[in-house]
């Protein structure tokens, strides 16, 4: 009788500490998340602060791209009136349409290519382009490490019980692949 007190006892106590290490692991994962999608936010912001002045500093050599300005700001606009990660990513993904579409059009543009100011801002933004791809990335690592552990055995067991529901991923907005066709 005493050992099968024992045994049970163990039972119970190695089961709790598998509980609560899952749990703990998940709330870990979890907030590596968020903390990556934070990383993102802040390159975001250092695109959407580049971004004015580059199209201050192109606006007016161009002045029939007008929409394409037009779609920068509503699309800033956008993001930051989204509430979910989402909406920033649909937002985000309408800036870099509007983005790359004003890319295009300045490299038909000899006088922007010869301006120096141009040249810098377009040089921190597509350093800053690779900086929001880096960070998708780690997102998208960290998305993955925490769905593994919501869909495993048996600490999808712990996800269920505690309410952890699978993240998603950064994906491209669809279309991202095809280059923006730009009439002068």
């Amino acid at each position: 009788m005493k050992t099968i007190l024992i045994v049970v006892g163990v039972v119970v106590v190695v089961g709790a500490v598998f509980v609560f290490s899952s749990y703990n692991g998940f709330v870990r994962a979890n907030e590596a998340i968020n903390n990556q999608w934070a990383q993102v936010e802040t390159q975001y912001q250092r695109r959407f602060d580049l971004i004015p002045n580059l199209v201050s500093s192109v606006q007016g050599i161009m002045k029939q791209e007008q929409k394409i300005f037009g779609d920068l700001a509503d699309a800033r606009t956008r993001y930051g009136g989204a509430a979910s990660i989402e909406g920033k990513v649909a937002a985000a993904n309408q800036v870099e349409s509007a983005l790359s579409r004003l890319l295009f059009v300045m490299e038909n543009y000899p006088q922007l290519k010869s301006s120096e100011n141009i040249q810098t801002l377009q040089a921190q933004l597509e350093g800053t382009e690779n900086r929001i791809s880096v960070e998708r990335g780690r997102y998208n690592d960290a998305v993955k490490s925490f769905n593994v552990m919501a869909k495993t055995f048996p600490s999808n067991v712990i996800a269920g019980m505690f309410g952890f529901t699978e993240r998603i991923y950064f994906e491209a907005a669809q279309g991202a692949e095809n280059v923006p066709a730009v009439s002068l």
